[in-house]
């Protein structure tokens, strides 16, 4: 086979002890889409990047199209194209100059040039913002830009790197639109990895990675079809929080992976497990137990199931409350402008004590800007926002104090160890003396950071540096914990851990105010507003923005069913 990407025994090591791949085997066709799935440091990224010839391997071989990377990689990045996570567009030139610039670089010149950039531009949506800085388009945009950059010479094959992370639902199935018309129209091949396991679903074969191992290879479907009588739906009593459910069964002896699916808890149990209607844990809280049609990520979950170091999370450590006391966080009218522009256009909303609240939208809807206002990280134009019992705009250091701060980037400082970082959080909090030591030595013990305190922030792995992000964040035991974009870019089982978390800190009664992409995650909220162009365009509990909808055609849908249609709506009202 030459057509493709073919690995055979193909090994990569970063040093003693770090070894990235170890004798992968695999092959990708062209006309198909292959994907990549596992998580950190399964060795995705370094195997892409062996494919790219941006690194060569230390054992085994990678042919793409026939080529090897290593003696013929100029003839290979003339026939490929590669986007890797972080794409570098040049944000202070326009989307038509980013599109000239790769030209340039990669030879397209003549009427072929100016054929593709109005193609490109059309494919992607992006012709009407073509006069446009880079750094002014949304984070979806950027990355229809990246993708577009990479196809301005037409490849064979194309190598995508977690391409639609940081993106929200209706550009992720925007981007998947433009890749199956490059392979159903155009014939070409595409290795992808990818965070989203419903993407996964879309590809022909799946390899599924650990620690620089293929643990198996196949189609969706059968990976799915082994998991038949092991994944039901539990159905929680009237007025039990499907997270409080979701909680009691994480940990469970025979269950294997707990989730949120359309307000039911989606158990995964092991095939020698007790069976699920009979674990004690649903005793008080469960309505109905059923079994339910698995998936590509229930077969993923089990497969990794005992293999990832997992940190057991410990159960509340005050008496569980109740979400809905309180009023931890009110907003009214609130506006924001930047210029002449109103990126927030008059917002109210409140937030309870204990409880979730999820600001959803899509890129460029508002939420951030929200967000950070709500964090006293950005001036608010009009409007009153209280927080903590305190007025932002009159007493925002008392109120900051009182509050947690997760980023959507890793901002921590990477050249201080944890322990450090720790250290230096919780001094900034106010901590000092025995009850810094003492919360420092709790939070490393609670979140599995203890073997690595000496280790610098820099160097941990993507669900580790989540971990101290979060340690730090909770250091002063806030009342009020904003997480932005959170799981972004990190792996389904860190995912998962992060949420049994962040379940068991609202069940304490911190209130907590998070933005995800990730529509799945939003069925954690007790209640979630959704934004688009700066205006609220719902607001209501999970099973109430589901309600917005249920159709013929969608009778039982997910959050991202109602998010799709609620986006769509608000897009054909401002044609």
């Amino acid at each position: 086979m030459n057509d493709g990407v073919v690995a055979e025994s193909l090994r990569k090591s970063f040093g003693p002890g770090a070894d990235a791949l170890r004798g992968v085997s695999f092959a990708a066709g062209r006309g198909a889409i292959t994907g990549l799935v596992g998580p950190d440091g399964a060795g995705k990224s370094t195997l892409l990047r062996l494919a790219a010839g941006l690194l060569l391997p230390d054992g085994g071989s990678v042919r793409v199209l026939g080529l090897d990377p290593d003696g013929e990689v100029h003839e290979l990045r003339r026939r490929i194209g590669y986007m890797p996570q972080r794409f570098g567009l040049y944000e202070d030139l326009s989307v038509q100059e980013n599109l000239r610039l790769f030209a340039d670089l990669q030879g397209v010149v003549g009427d072929r040039r100016d054929e593709q950039f109005e193609r490109l531009a059309t494919m992607t949506g992006l012709a009407p913002f073509g006069d446009r800085l880079a750094g002014q388009l949304s984070g979806g945009m950027k990355q229809k830009l990246g993708l577009a950059c990479a196809l301005v010479k037409e490849p064979e094959f194309l190598l995508l790197d977690e391409p639609t992370v940081g993106v929200d639902p209706l550009s992720r199935r925007e981007l998947w639109q433009i890749v199956d018309t490059l392979v159903d129209e155009h014939g070409i091949g595409v290795l992808v990895s990818t965070a989203y396991l419903d993407e996964a679903e879309r590809c022909g074969d799946v390899v599924v990675l650990d620690r620089g191992e293929v643990l198996d290879i196949g189609p969706p479907a059968r990976f799915a079809a082994a998991m038949r009588g092991r994944v039901f739906a539990v159905t929680p009593r009237p007025g039990v929080p499907p997270r409080r459910l979701q909680a009691a069964l994480s940990g469970q002896p025979g269950v294997l992976d707990v989730s949120m699916r359309a307000g039911r808890v989606r158990a995964v149990a092991a095939a020698d497990g007790e069976p699920i209607a009979d674990l004690p844990a649903l005793a008080d809280d469960v309505a109905e137990v059923a079994a339910t049609t698995p998936c590509f990520e229930d077969a993923f979950m089990a497969r990794l199931a005992g293999r990832s170091e997992r940190v057991q999370v410990r159960a509340p450590a005050v008496p569980e409350r109740t979400a809905g006391g309180r009023v931890a966080v009110q907003v009214r009218d609130l506006r924001k402008h930047f210029g002449d522009f109103e990126a927030v256009r008059g917002v109210s909303f409140e937030v309870h004590e204990g409880e979730i609240f999820g600001l959803l939208g899509p890129n460029g809807a508002g939420k951030s800007t929200t967000f950070r206002m709500l964090c006293g990280l950005t001036s608010i134009s009009d409007g009153e926002a209280t927080v903590a019992g305190r007025d932002l705009r009159r007493a925002g250091k008392r109120a900051r104090a009182r509050l947690g701060y997760m980023a959507q980037k890793f901002s921590l400082y990477g050249s201080l160890s944890v322990l450090e970082n720790l250290r230096f959080f919780g001094t900034a909090y106010g901590l000092a003396g025995a009850r810094l030591r003492t919360r420092i030595d709790e939070s490393l013990a609670e979140f599995g950071l203890g073997d690595r305190r000496r280790d610098t922030a820099a160097t941990l792995p993507g669900g580790y540096k989540q971990r101290l992000a979060m340690a730090a964040a909770l250091l002063h035991e806030p009342d009020i914990l904003f997480l932005d974009e959170p799981t972004s870019g990190v792996d389904p089982v860190a995912r998962r851990e992060f949420w049994l978390r962040i379940n068991a800190v609202a069940l304490a009664g911190t209130t907590v105010v998070v933005t995800t992409h990730f529509m799945e995650e939003a069925e954690y909220c007790d209640r979630m507003l959704i934004m688009a162009r700066g205006a609220e365009l719902a607001i209501g509990t999970p099973a109430e923005i589901r309600a917005t909808a249920r159709s013929d055609e969608h009778p039982d849908p997910s959050i991202e069913d109602a998010f799709l249609i609620l986006a769509e709506r608000r897009t054909e009202a401002f044609a």
